[in-house]
C-alpha cells in the first residue's frame, strides 16, 4: 500500500486524545478558576504574595490550555494518509502532556498560604 494511501483508522488516536483532553482541560480549568478561593482568609503580606504569583500562573495555565486545544485540533487536521501516522498518533499524544505539565507549571507557580 503506497504511503500517500488513506488511512482507515486514522480517526482513532484524536478520538481518544479528545475524550482523555477535553475533561482534563475542563477539570484544570476549573481548578484554576477555584484557586483564588486559597487565599480567602488571607491578609497581610500572604494574600499580596498569592496575588503577585496568581496573575502569572493564571497566564501560563491559559496558554497551555490554549497549545493544548491546538495540539488537539492538529492532531484532527493532520492528513488522513498512511505516512502522516506517527505525526497524528504524536500530536495526539501531545495534547494531554502539554495538558498535565501546564497544569504541575500552574500549581508549581502559585505561592500557596
Amino acid at each position: 500500500m503506497p504511503d500517500t494511501a488513506r488511512d482507515p483508522r486514522a480517526w482513532i488516536a484524536p478520538l481518544i486524545t479528545t475524550i482523555v483532553t477535553l475533561p482534563m482541560a475542563l477539570i484544570a480549568l476549573f481548578v484554576g478558576g477555584l484557586t483564588p478561593m486559597a487565599c480567602d482568609s488571607c491578609n497581610g503580606a500572604a494574600a499580596d504574595r498569592f496575588d503577585a504569583s496568581f496573575g502569572p500562573a493564571w497566564t501560563v495555565l491559559l496558554v497551555g490550555l490554549l497549545l493544548t486545544l491546538m495540539a488537539l485540533l492538529a492532531s484532527w487536521a493532520t492528513p488522513w494518509q498512511l505516512r502522516n501516522v506517527a505525526r497524528r498518533v504524536g500530536l495526539a499524544l501531545a495534547a494531554p502532556t502539554t495538558l498535565v505539565v501546564t497544569f504541575v507549571a500552574f500549581m508549581a507557580l502559585v505561592d500557596w498560604p
